[in-house]
């Protein structure tokens, strides 16, 4: 077979394979589940389950304070397609009480379902249960101790050359700074791409998955919208972006250097169950699972960063105490900085479950088939979890003060918290200190979060001024 044969082979498998997923595309809460009766639930508003869904993900930040001063602690949307109903619930025990639950009833794949087209069936935040539990076990030691320091000089790296491109005395967007420098560490630490050609065919198409709308997913369960423009665009850089990561696993699982790379695809190759010898991820598993890694760490971590910059950069203070810890090594202040700023500006507003059986929650008698969930935006913004909520604040997080684990939860909790969050922490750490070791940062006005795409972002892009130190 010739080298063109055999690429236009693969690109048929891979195209089927993609369109696998697309035909596939769920709802929140999953297909199979039965109509959830109304009467049983906490109250929430009784309007057309299209404007909830609109309230819900385009105005969370005004949408989760007005549900709960209305109807309290727990409360009920009911969301497109499907009519499907979410409980949310607010106060910290019960946060406690859903992350440490049973996880044969408590699924959060069936909870993230819409994600499904774009992340696949072997995604970890869509596995369940004993699989959830095999993919975890072969993911995390590619995540801790050994391997997450073995990261660090690469992220300090890539956010080195970053940072010495900004021009001084010029107000920038952060954020469009943070994406290009995150969107650089996932290629390079996580895929372990170098080969320049190939990151800028990566690139966009990676870009272009970050950048989906929620109507797109919500259009993934109607069938024949996959046909119009925006569907149809988004499958085919989908094709794209699968072509390109299966070329890219093929060729790393067959190089003779594998066990030399520090890269997490090559770790993550070299997996395997101790349990069951031999028995590592294929091929779409690893896909699913890169994809993975890139929606979760992507964007999130640039807006942390983004308003972790704007907070500092609006104090002289704050920006005197950042910069003695870069110049100290005090690691605990400048990871102190990114909690607070995911604490003060939360990136995604909820993390859910999906009730397999009845159970109760919350002091909610709750049928199955009901998601239930925190609401990450009310926990971080209640004083009775945090003194003075509206002020950015490090110093919650060193000491006596740290907040607990169902306090403070931008990774979510249980079994199913975040594989990644390390490795974010990490990142956002050598990021911050490469930032503060060259510049002062000043805020250029204010700015307030708005959403894009799955995440809250800065509306304004968190414009900032820099001058060397």
């Amino acid at each position: 077979m010739t080298m063109e044969a055999e690429r236009t082979e693969l690109d048929g498998d891979t195209r089927a394979l993609t369109m696998r997923r697309f035909r596939h595309g769920s709802v929140v809460g999953g297909r199979d589940l039965a109509p959830v009766p109304a009467g049983q639930l906490p109250p929430g508003p009784r309007w057309p389950a299209l404007l909830q869904t609109v309230a819900l993900m385009r105005f969370r930040h005004q949408f989760h304070p007005w549900l709960h001063r209305r109807y309290g602690d727990a409360y009920t949307v009911n969301l497109i397609p499907g009519n499907r109903p979410l409980v949310l619930f607010t106060r910290p025990e019960v946060t406690k009480e859903i992350f440490a639950a049973d996880p044969e009833v408590f699924h959060a794949g069936k909870g993230n379902a819409i994600l499904g087209p774009i992340m696949g069936e072997h995604s970890l935040l869509l596995q369940d249960a004993g699989e959830h539990h095999r993919a975890r076990k072969l993911l995390m030691p590619a995540f801790l101790g050994h391997a997450l320091r073995g990261y660090r000089g690469l992220v300090a790296e890539v956010a080195a050359a970053e940072v010495d491109t900004w021009r001084e005395g010029e107000p920038f967007r952060a954020l469009e700074r943070m994406n290009s420098l995150t969107l650089e560490v996932i290629l390079r630490v996580v895929f372990g791409v170098t080969d320049e050609t190939r990151l800028a065919k990566l690139r966009p198409a990676v870009n272009h998955t970050v950048e989906i709308h929620p109507a797109i997913l919500l259009g993934w369960a109607y069938p024949r919208l996959q046909r119009l423009g925006p569907w149809r665009r988004t499958v085919d850089n989908q094709v794209e972006l699968d072509r390109l990561m299966y070329a890219e696993i093929r060729e790393r699982r067959a190089a003779h250097d594998l066990g030399e790379r520090s890269d997490v695809l090559s770790r993550l190759l070299a997996a395997t169950d101790p349990d069951e010898p031999g028995s590592g991820l294929d091929d779409t598993e690893l896909r699913d699972q890169l994809v993975t890694l890139l929606l979760a760490g992507h964007e999130t971590t640039a807006s942390a960063l983004s308003w972790a910059l704007v907070e500092v950069g609006r104090s002289p203070d704050l920006l005197a105490r950042t910069q003695r810890a870069v110049d100290e090594g005090d690691d605990a202040w400048l990871e102190a900085v990114l909690k607070e700023s995911m604490r003060l500006h939360p990136i995604i507003p909820m993390v859910v479950r999906t009730l397999m059986a009845p159970a109760t929650v919350g002091g909610w008698d709750l049928p199955a088939g009901t998601t239930v969930g925190p609401s990450i935006i009310m926990s971080h913004q209640q004083e009775s979890n945090f003194a003075d909520p509206d002020v950015f604040r490090p110093e919650r997080f060193l000491g006596d003060e740290v907040p607990a684990l169902n306090v403070w939860i931008p990774f979510g909790g249980g079994v199913r918290r975040c594989i990644g969050a390390g490795f974010s922490l990490m990142e956002g750490t050598e990021v911050l200190r490469e930032v503060f070791r060259r510049y002062d940062v000043t805020a250029v006005g204010t700015d307030v979060p708005k959403v894009r795409n799955i995440t809250s972002v800065p509306r304004r892009g968190a414009r900032i001024r820099v001058r060397a130190r």
